[in-house]
């Protein structure tokens, strides 16, 4: 198992420009809160492999990693699990402008935790379902639309515009 770390000091790595290293961490992630539901990652920590390089005005890093999100299904509130493939860079270079600072790196302390978690909530889709043909929940009596098979129905209600009709008596 890697080292577990939220964050990694980069200063004290020594590199030249030019020069980069690979580490393999454990990075821990907090449970996301998505439509007022927790989802987390399973173990709540991400085997992540970072790429951390020096360039000549600062550092440029990339993070890579999996992450199964666990949570209820958007559409019939069921366990949804999913896995998520990451891969995203982040480039500091304090000359360069505000566009070319990173968030995640302050005083030469990366912020790995952070960022996990960050390019995860980015990555998720908007609606986290348990399987991509859930049917949800019925929206008259509230079943499982899964459970429940193709023969589930439930007989309209009159329309209301025909509701004086009914008040006729023929014949």
């Amino acid at each position: 198992m890697p080292q577990r770390t939220d964050t990694l000091d980069v200063g004290r790595l020594g590199l030249a420009s030019g020069e980069g290293r690979r580490f393999e961490l454990a990075v821990p992630i907090e449970p996301l809160v998505l439509g007022g539901h927790d989802y987390v990652v399973g173990g709540g920590c991400v085997t992540a492999v970072l790429d951390a390089a020096r360039t000549t005005r600062g550092f440029a890093f990339r993070l890579r990693y999996e992450a199964t999100v666990e949570g209820p299904c958007m559409r019939c509130l069921e366990l949804a699990r999913r896995t998520y493939a990451i891969d995203v860079r982040e480039v500091d270079q304090p000359q360069g402008g505000e566009e070319l600072r990173s968030p995640y790196l302050v005083e030469d302390v990366l912020d790995l935790a952070a960022w996990a978690r960050d390019a995860l909530a980015l990555a998720l889709p908007h609606r986290i379902v348990c399987r991509d043909d859930c049917r949800g929940l019925c929206p008259e009596c509230g079943v499982d639309l899964n459970r429940a098979g193709p023969d589930h129905r439930h007989e309209r209600p009159p329309d209301p515009r025909w509701a004086k009709l009914r008040e006729l008596r023929l014949g």
